[in-house]
């Protein structure tokens, strides 16, 4: 069993692959171009992948081509209905992420919230040295207690955000993108009720049509003035020109994104135009990334194939 790997370095280097050398002939490559996947793909009976596109122009050459395991919960790279034509199957991973990503979004929201740029660099720039007293509040900040912390996308991970958010004692409420979306135990809200009255919101929801530019112009002429946006979904969710405009206009008090339209960054992206403003946190795409989080995506990867050797289906998309 010919297993082939195409981009190992979008799990990270340190994550030992030894387990699927027991598999079959396993190969790795730490990047692939798409001009390159016929080529190293070829006789390749199983193939991971997380970002290149699966589709008849790039596998259609790929005759031995059985499984397509992506390394990533999303697929929308995958072109599935072609996949399902040639019988091939498409698995993916699912909740290795959880708990990095909750971290994650509330590391962002406390750094832009407290404002620990501006104390960090007041200290390490010799400012606190020649402090007449042993404080300093220039920026004013807040508790997070008893704000109102909207959610976007009340999945696994916006559940556990809401589980977390409750505990530093905030009323948690939520937007249901597709409208039918009932959580127990959660306050729903109308679009425009939800964009008045949270003090953050949190994204966490898939990229559908439902979503897209879902953060506009409009969307950010409604929100509290006071009010912090997180978006650890996907980037095109938020118009990132409507952002900076909002940002730079008052609108909303700053904004931390993990995720942008386009990645990586485009230099001409409008983000960089805020790329000194400490209202704005942007990070490479890492809230998923910790090793704990990346070594269980490849665990439920190597699961995903030896449930396919021994004849069973485990996290296939495309039965």
């Amino acid at each position: 069993m010919k297993i082939t790997a195409l981009e190992i370095l979008n799990v990270g280097s340190d994550i030992d692959l030894s387990e699927f050398e027991g598999l079959g002939d396993f190969t790795s490559y730490q990047t692939t171009k798409v001009s390159e996947i016929a080529e190293r793909a070829k006789d390749t009976e199983i193939l991971i992948i997380n970002k290149l596109p699966i589709n008849e122009s790039t596998i259609g050459d790929l005759k031995r081509l059985k499984l397509v395991c992506v390394t990533a919960t999303g697929y929308d790279n995958v072109d599935i209905d072609y996949c399902r034509s040639r019988g091939i199957k498409v698995s993916n991973a699912k909740g290795y992420s959880t708990e990095s990503v909750v971290q994650h979004t509330f590391a962002s929201l406390f750094y832009l919230y407290e404002k620990l740029r501006y104390y960090d660099d007041y200290v390490k720039d010799g400012k606190y040295c020649d402090s007449p007293v042993f404080t300093h509040f220039e920026e004013h900040f807040n508790e997070l207690s008893g704000k109102t912390f909207g959610i976007t996308g009340l999945g696994n991970i916006g559940r556990r955000i809401a589980s977390v958010a409750s505990a530093f004692g905030c009323r948690v409420v939520y937007y249901s993108t597709s409208g039918n979306h009932d959580e127990e135990g959660f306050t729903r809200l109308s679009w425009d009720d939800f964009l008045k009255e949270s003090d953050i919101i949190s994204i966490h929801a898939p990229l559908n049509d439902n979503t897209r530019g879902l953060f506009s112009d409009e969307t950010f002429d409604k929100m509290k003035d006071t009010a912090y946006l997180i978006n650890m979904g996907r980037g095109p969710i938020v118009d990132e020109k409507a952002l900076v405009r909002a940002i730079k206009g008052g609108k909303i008090a700053g904004a931390a994104l993990d995720v942008i339209d386009g990645e990586p960054m485009r230099k001409d992206s409008p983000l960089r135009e805020l790329s000194d403003d400490r209202r704005l946190l942007v990070t490479p795409h890492i809230a998923w990334a910790t090793v704990e989080a990346r070594n269980r995506l490849m665990q439920e990867v190597y699961l995903n194939i030896k449930a396919y050797l021994n004849g069973e289906d485990r996290c296939i998309v495309n039965p």
